[in-house]
């Protein structure tokens, strides 16, 4: 098999899309999502005691849904409140509604 140097375009939609489903990618964070999703807000501590890690695994989960800004959080030392961010989270179900559509569109 050959190799290509040839750079590949990818759109802003693709980008975050593959941001998106990278943070995606283990069920914890699901997991985080979904109570997110149904509450206005939680604090560290609510989620470590809903779901059974270790706090530092929990903040870890956290920030990888944090940096691809599916979430975001206030600091109030010594506690941190999370909310889903709503902006992102709907721009994300929108790229993956689309996507899933298109595809399914498609095959037979």
């Amino acid at each position: 098999m050959r190799r290509t140097d040839k750079h590949i375009d990818y759109s802003e939609d693709e980008l975050e899309m593959a941001q998106f489903a990278k943070a995606l990618g283990h069920p914890v964070r699901i997991k985080i999502l979904m109570l997110l999703e149904s509450q206005s807000c939680c604090f560290t501590g609510e989620m470590t005691a809903m779901i059974p890690l270790a706090q530092s695994t929990v903040s870890q989960h956290l920030k990888a849904l944090h940096e691809a800004g599916l979430i975001q959080g206030e600091i109030s030392p010594p506690r941190v409140k999370y909310c889903i961010n709503r902006k992102n989270w709907a721009k994300a179900r929108n790229l993956f509604g689309k996507f899933f559509a298109e595809k399914s569109a498609v095959s037979p």
